[in-house]
């Protein structure tokens, strides 16, 4: 805690019985950080960080009046040293950076220290929920068996994780099958206000955190700070690391009115992403006020604070009121504890009340006008109305894919009496994540199936349906309700309790449906009840993706297709021939509140999270072998030890200029990590295939690059790998190749990338805007560095990966006054210089030399998108782990 308090704010709060000592937000205005009280409250958490970790080296007084001090211009330029109070982790993200810590002790030893001296000093909670896959589906068995899959594709991830849970202190493993990470963190994990014993106090202060999955902001909703960063970052935060940050901007969002009848929670998600994209959010903090906050359960809030990421910003933050004291008890949080939120929260200033804090800018939505919606076919901003969603289907046909249906673009499917046209809907998906911690959506999507199945509706034969909770409780309250059993009958069986269809997990399509889809090129579609829908994300036989409420999943699983019109087109008929329509099997408000008031309570919540961390029987057999370093196997698949820290020695090289580089790729607007890092499946005949099939491991264990994130020659042979990218250096091409300027061949990336490297050559990649957006995926950064990328130019980054960047030691460049690789009339065959690197300080600009093959020369200004100081101490360092173990070596060094 703070060895200084130059506010004379650290004070007591007495507390049923106990005693918390806190800094006094409060006393802080008195002693001269003015006007603070009409601050947000997203930046009061943030002051109350720096006023307790003042130190006067990596916090100082005017880094804290710097927050006072943005109450004028709304905005700032200052960094400051921001320390969350834990760190959040899925499997995905979190076993390359357990693979990153095991490393550093191996790196460690090396330099001569300890391998002690690697370990987590902040707790840490890393959730199993990523590894699930939909390969069993429509029936009662398919969760039982959809877990067996996943421990036998799994197992050596599994060990690995349990030999970390013994070997760090400070780090726990949910097992699998208890749910995805932002719903137990929301659910069990988070507290709202956390408390800490240091020196012999008790502290207490807000519940903060950084999570390796961008959808981390799910818990904004409980007035919990935290958002998404990329794995790299989140080490560093582990490892006591400050993180380095401007002061954002604050956007506020007014909320008003209430949601009319037959509009849900994910309705108003969708309008939030719409407006706030059209906006302008990206790398502010974004926080709800406004008298709509009175008709929205909590639930309502987290689903809007989970989509922060689809809407651009760093966080979608809510205060603390009566109804978040309310969800705390509710969810079995402890008495003490959820008396010691309210009186914190209006001890400080923190709590709901008429009292508007000044923002940078505002914009507002009266609720009475969300009507229900979809978004898609690639962006969760891309919203349309349900009403007229057929036709507007047909343009996205006609527009994005350039197909319209005649009549003759029809295929049979081989062994059926059907056959699938454009827009058909192939994958119908309850999945995880952003809808399935509500309960108002989850039983409103049970009564719509209860309502078909009383009137005989069905399935279309062509639908996969899956259902994935987001933890057990949810399994259990709709078990509890007998909803489940309804929509077993529609083919909505619990196919398991992860991440499933959002992430890429969903899982092969029937032989003969893949077959019929490539056979007529099919716009084949998905609607799913998820958070994102970039292209190639889904599974590689769908074309259009579609986000959507969970009821509104279930009547696209009945209808089949996006062509249908769900006002004048009926869903069936009943058993009398009456037709029926999805007004008729659309519940009410008052029966979804009925059902929920009846079914949910606290118990719920005590028994599901009684023993979080026991795991089921596959899970306990597991037996844990390696002590404080990890005993690598060189025959896995999964789990290698990385070449980051090979040579590494205790003083950094200098910065070298980028010379005479080759370029890899030139890329458009709106690349994500998904198209730079695919979580999905693997090609059989790509790189990373090729490879899994010379280490002798047959195509149907062959998993996802998600859950082979912990071995590095799989990864780096996937990046630029999605099978939806287009790179405009090889025209005409679509997946992850390039041209090899050389000798002018189309070759895949990681091919290139590998002549290049034998050539002696740097590379670097162009891109257009928004360059890196999507998940915090640390491995779009490590694999870029690893297949020898010194610099990424683009129009404009997404905040997370151009952090990733710079902690991988790749140099993000902006251009500047309108230029850009089109303009520049690039074709790839160039060659680039960067000068001057060396000299280089924060957000400062270099001369990027093109010359191109007639030998003429052309430069241009671009922006170091290395934004502070910190970064640029990480990339001097060849990265932030490098800086860390370096710092880390030197004081074990020191002690000795």
């Amino acid at each position: 805690m703070a060895s200084l308090d130059s506010f004379n704010c650290e004070r007591t709060l007495e507390v049923r019985g106990g005693t918390y000592t806190y800094f006094d937000l409060k006393e802080a205005e008195k002693n001269g950080l003015k006007n603070i009280s009409k601050l947000p409250r997203s930046l009061k958490v943030l002051l109350e960080n720096l006023l307790r970790h003042e130190d006067g080296n990596t916090v100082k007084k005017e880094d804290i009046q710097a927050i006072a001090d943005w109450l004028g211009p709304k905005t700032s330029t200052h960094e400051i040293a921001y320390r969350p109070a834990r760190v959040l982790m899925q499997d995905f993200t979190g076993v390359p950076a357990v693979v990153d810590l095991a490393a550093m002790r191996d790196a460690m030893v090396n330099l001569g220290g300890s391998a002690e001296a690697i370990n987590p000093l902040n707790p840490v909670h890393l959730v199993i929920d990523h590894s699930v896959m939909v390969d069993y589906y429509g029936t009662p068995q398919a969760f039982k068996k959809n877990v067996k899959r996943e421990y036998e594709r799994n197992g050596e991830r599994y060990d690995f994780l349990k030999w970390g849970q013994e070997a760090f202190d400070n780090f726990a493993v949910v097992p699998p099958g208890t749910g995805i990470c932002h719903q137990v963190n929301l659910e069990n994990l988070a507290q709202t206000v956390w408390t800490k014993t240091e020196g012999g106090k008790t502290y207490a202060f807000p519940d903060t955190l950084v999570g390796t999955d961008s959808h981390t902001t799910m818990i904004n909703g409980l007035s919990v700070l935290g958002w998404g960063v990329g794995g790299i970052e989140a080490e560093a935060a582990m490892l006591g690391q400050p993180i380095s940050m401007l002061i954002p901007e604050v956007v506020g969002f007014e909320l008003k009115g209430k949601l009319v009848e037959g509009t849900t929670a994910t309705d108003l998600v969708l309008r939030v992403v719409q407006m706030l994209r059209e906006k302008g959010v990206v790398g502010k903090f974004v926080e709800f006020y406004g008298d709509g906050l009175d008709s929205m359960s909590l639930e309502d809030q987290a689903t809007i604070a989970n989509m922060a990421p689809e809407y651009g910003a760093t966080c979608g933050f809510f205060p603390i009121d009566s109804d978040t004291l309310k969800y705390l008890e509710a969810t079995g949080r402890e008495e003490s504890r959820v008396e010691l939120v309210e009186a914190y929260a209006k001890a400080q200033g923190l709590w709901r009340d008429e009292v508007t804090p000044e923002y940078t800018d505002t914009l507002s939505l009266d609720m009475t006008t969300v009507m229900p919606s979809l978004a898609g076919p690639k962006r969760p901003q891309d919203r349309f109305d349900l009403k007229g969603a057929n036709k507007t289907f047909a343009k996205i046909l006609r527009d994005e894919f350039e197909k319209t249906p005649d009549g003759d673009s029809s295929v049979e499917v081989k062994g059926k009496d059907y056959s699938v046209d454009h827009g058909d809907v192939f994958i119908a998906a309850i999945t995880s994540c952003t809808n399935t911690s509500n309960p108002s959506v989850m039983m409103a999507a049970g009564l719509v199936a209860q309502k078909a199945n009383k009137l005989g509706l069905t399935v279309k034969p062509w639908v996969k349906t899956s259902l994935a909770p987001g933890s057990q409780v949810v399994g259990e309250y709709l078990e509890k309700s007998n909803l489940q059993k309804e929509l077993n009958q529609l083919g909505f069986d619990v196919v398991g309790y992860g991440c499933t269809t959002c992430i890429g997990n969903s899982g092969p399509l029937a032989p003969e449906l893949a077959e019929a889809i490539a056979e007529g090129d099919l716009v084949s579609c998905s609607v799913l009840s998820g958070n994102r829908n970039f292209e190639g994300r889904i599974g590689p036989d769908i074309k259009a993706n579609f986000l959507a409420s969970p009821p509104l999943v279930v009547a696209y699983a009945l209808a089949g297709s996006m062509h249908h019109d769900f006002e004048a087109d009926p869903l069936g008929v009943d058993k009398d021939g009456n037709d029926v329509y999805l007004k008729d099997i659309w519940p009410d408000s008052a029966e979804i509140a009925e059902v929920v008031r009846k079914i949910i309570n606290r118990k719920m919540f005590t028994d599901r999270y009684g023993d979080l961390y026991k795991g089921d029987k596959q899970w306990q057999k597991i037996k844990v072998t390696g002590g404080e370093t990890y005993d690598w196997q060189p025959d896995s698949t999964y789990v290698r030890n990385p070449p980051y820290f090979e040579g590494m020695t205790t003083t950094p090289d200098p910065i070298e200029d980028v010379k005479n580089a080759n370029i890899l790729a030139l890329l458009g607007d709106s690349i994500t990590t998904d198209h730079i890092s695919p979580a999905g499946s693997i090609k059989a005949d790509g790189p990373a295939g090729r490879y899994l099939k010379d280490h002798n491991v047959e195509r149907a264990e062959f998993n996802s690059f998600g859950s082979r994130r912990g071995n590095h020659e799989v990864m780096m042979r996937g990046t630029f790998a999605n099978i939806r990218i287009k790179n405009l250096m090889a025209p005409g091409t679509v997946g992850g190749v390039t041209t090899y300027v050389p000798t002018d061949e189309v070759m895949s990336i990681f091919d290139a990338a590998e002549k290049y490297k034998a050539d002696g050559k740097d590379l670097v990649v162009f891109a257009g805007g928004l360059y890196g957006n999507g998940s915090s995926r640390d491995w779009a950064a490590k694999g870029t560095i690893l297949l020898g990328v010194k610099a990424v130019i683009a129009d404009s980054f997404e905040r997370i990966h151009r952090s990733n960047l710079i902690g991988m030691g790749v140099l993000p460049l902006e251009f500047q006054d309108g230029d850009g690789w089109e303009e520049l009339g690039l074709t790839g065959k160039e060659t680039v210089d960067i000068a001057g690197l060396k000299d280089i300080t924060p957000r400062s600009t270099v001369d990027v030399m093109i010359t191109f093959p007639d030998g003429s020369k052309k430069s241009v200004t671009a922006k170091v998108r290395i934004d502070t100081e910190n970064e640029m101490e990480y990339y001097r360092n060849g990265g932030i782990l490098h800086y860390v173990l370096r710092n880390l070596a030197r004081e074990a060094v020191a002690a000795e």
